[in-house]
């Protein structure tokens, strides 16, 4: 970073944290009254924005994760279309569309899972919890992962095309099958 960068964001760390008003941070960055910008505008400026399919039951993916919207007037409209995503510097995250904010819960796959804790803690649904754990380990091992091209219907048979050998490997594979056979 150059030292006028290290400036600039030194002046608007000031002014984030209220002690510089923006209309004396503008003057110190030499900037006009309309590049100056509000305080509650610059966490908005230094989030990270993307934008997000939202499916027809009202969910969307993002870091892994998938956010539920809850069901009103506004997010009915939204199915196939997409809604902004922004992440915050101290971690919020919010949902927006057309700059209206979606209510919405984000759902993690990985703390969806019963732990043997769980079990312990909730002596009525003990033996329940157990069942449904038994249940995820089973399905956790049964877990088939198939490559990309397998989509198309393409499988392997193990077997190499010989027809496209170059003429050192056509040659190579004859030294190696008379080598064999003078064994015996």
């Amino acid at each position: 970073m150059s030292e006028h960068e290290l400036h600039r964001l030194e002046v608007l760390a000031q002014v984030d944290d209220g002690r510089l008003t923006v209309d004396n941070a503008a003057e110190l960055l030499a900037l006009t009254c309309r590049q100056s910008v509000a305080t509650d505008r610059l966490a908005e400026i230094f989030c990270l924005r993307n934008r997000h399919y939202v499916s027809k039951d009202l969910t969307l993916k993002y870091d892994h994760k998938r956010i539920r919207l809850e069901v009103n007037d506004l997010t009915r409209g939204l199915v196939g279309k997409y809604a902004d995503t922004y992440e915050f510097p101290d971690g919020r995250f919010q949902n927006r569309h057309k700059g209206i904010a979606l209510p919405c819960t984000i759902v993690d796959p990985q703390q969806q899972r019963v732990t043997h804790p769980a079990i312990t803690d909730n002596k009525h649904l003990g033996a329940v919890l157990a069942h449904i754990k038994a249940e995820q380990d089973k399905a956790a091992d049964n877990v088939e992962v198939r490559p990309e091209s397998a989509r198309d219907g393409y499988r392997k048979n193990g077997r190499r095309n010989k027809g496209w050998n170059s003429r050192a490997d056509r040659k190579q594979n004859a030294e190696r099958k008379a080598s064999q056979d003078c064994d015996m």
